[in-house]
């Protein structure tokens, strides 16, 4: 991808560089860039950043392992992964998880998944 991003996501993290190596893992993504507190990840369709909570919100967070799942947010994001089984068993070793209950829409299964600091996010398969 060259030039500013056509689709992005912010994630504010406690653990960032767990939490960019998770998602850059789990989709596949390049580092685009990375700094003190920032990391930016790209794939053709998407920009990450993951940037570090500020100190006095992170000291508030507690995290889990296994995380305690934030299903509470306003927006759930996904990503369409090449096999659920294969995300499954990365999200695993990665601390994070994929949930075992699957949906079919249009063209796509989909399940729920968490990744290492409780964020639900969904990962799809396309199927013909």
């Amino acid at each position: 991808m060259s030039g500013p991003a056509s689709a992005g996501l912010f994630i504010y993290a406690k653990y960032l560089e767990r939490l960019a190596s998770f998602y850059q893992t789990l989709l596949g993504m390049s580092r685009a860039h990375a700094a003190p507190g920032l990391v930016v990840l790209r794939s053709p369709d998407l920009q990450i950043t993951v940037n570090a909570m500020p100190a006095h919100i992170a000291a508030q967070v507690d995290i889990s392992s296994p995380p305690v799942k934030r299903d509470n947010a306003a927006y759930k994001f996904f990503f369409t992964v090449p096999s659920l089984q294969q995300a499954s068993q990365t999200a695993s070793a990665l601390g994070g998880e994929v949930l075992p209950e699957q949906w079919s829409g249009p063209g796509f299964i989909v399940c729920n998944a968490v990744d290492p600091e409780g964020n639900i996010f969904q990962v799809r398969e396309s199927v013909p």
